[in-house]
């Protein structure tokens, strides 16, 4: 049964952690999707990030189908970062300085990768130990081999696996994820619950299924304003 939204907005006013999906929730776009324009394969990937975005087919086959197709060497990563750096979503900032505040740790949890993820959690003040994504694996020279499958976040499901092992680690009782995709909605449980979050791209599924939906961060701060 879906929790009732003002029990949503309970357990994230008490809650003891927050874990933040990255791409089009912390950031505005999708990590993937603009290394793939950087690398000149832009429309492709794209379709297929919208697939596997609608949760159709299984998210480490996802990724390996749209990484093969984009094959990026080292230094193009680096030169995206410097480039292009992920452009933080309006009060991303406001809010995670507002839980630091309250002593509520802040988790970033992605399926994306962890070069482009670290820059932005350097951004936004959040520990590097405090990232879970997807590692990319270069050869010696530089050139695309792949990436570490045996991450938690190349699986379907594994962004709840990684929150199974902060509540192991920490002893936390009540974590919130906030996020706009299948991957994220699908971490509650073990999630205490779940905001979906449309202030980048509405995807109708995650809307309807969402007790609390919101289209701006400082929709969340306003509810941390009532304590």
């Amino acid at each position: 049964m879906m929790p009732t939204l003002s029990q949503t907005k309970e357990v994230f006013r008490r809650a003891e952690a927050v874990c933040f999906d990255v791409d089009s929730t912390v950031i505005k776009e999708e990590g993937i999707d603009e290394l793939a324009k950087f690398c000149g394969v832009g429309d492709a990937v794209t379709e297929m990030t919208r697939t596997a975005m609608c949760g159709s087919v299984t998210f480490k086959t996802a990724l390996t189908e749209r990484l093969s197709i984009i094959r990026c060497s080292r230094e193009q990563v680096n030169k995206l970062i410097t480039d292009h750096p992920p452009q933080l979503t309006p009060g991303i900032r406001e809010l995670v300085d507002r839980l630091h505040q309250r002593n509520i740790k802040v988790f970033l949890i992605s399926g994306g990768f962890r070069c482009i993820v670290e820059h932005v959690a350097t951004q936004l003040d959040i520990p590097l130990h405090h990232v879970y994504a997807n590692r990319l694996k270069f050869y010696f020279n530089g050139e695309y081999a792949g990436f570490d499958e045996s991450q938690p976040t190349a699986e379907t499901g594994g962004k709840g696996k990684v929150i199974s092992m902060l509540k192991e680690q920490y002893g936390f009782k009540s974590v919130v994820m906030i996020g706009d995709g299948a991957t994220d909605l699908e971490a509650c449980p073990p999630a205490s619950a779940f905001i979906g979050f449309g202030g980048n791209v509405i995807r109708q599924q995650i809307k309807e299924k969402s007790s609390w939906y919101v289209t701006s961060f400082g929709e969340l701060l306003k509810e941390l304003e009532m304590i």
